[in-house]
């Protein structure tokens, strides 16, 4: 089990970074407007990213009982 956890967290980590990469090029891109079919796919993964963390923290917290 912490195993599993220590990976969840690990792989939470490198999405996170990801996402805020794609933050640096996705503004670099805009500013340059070259290439919009490229900046949509950017977008479009990170959205994904966005899912696939909140789908992750969900997983690490523990489920409350209200």
């Amino acid at each position: 089990m912490l195993d599993d956890r220590e990976s969840l967290l690990r792989r939470l980590h490198e999405m996170r970074s990801e996402h805020r990469d794609l933050d640096t090029v996705i503004a670099r891109l805009e500013g340059d407007r070259s290439d919009q079919l490229q900046v949509q796919r950017l977008k479009k993964r990170k959205l994904k990213l966005k899912d696939e963390i909140a789908w992750l923290e969900s997983r690490l917290l523990p489920d409350i009982i209200a």
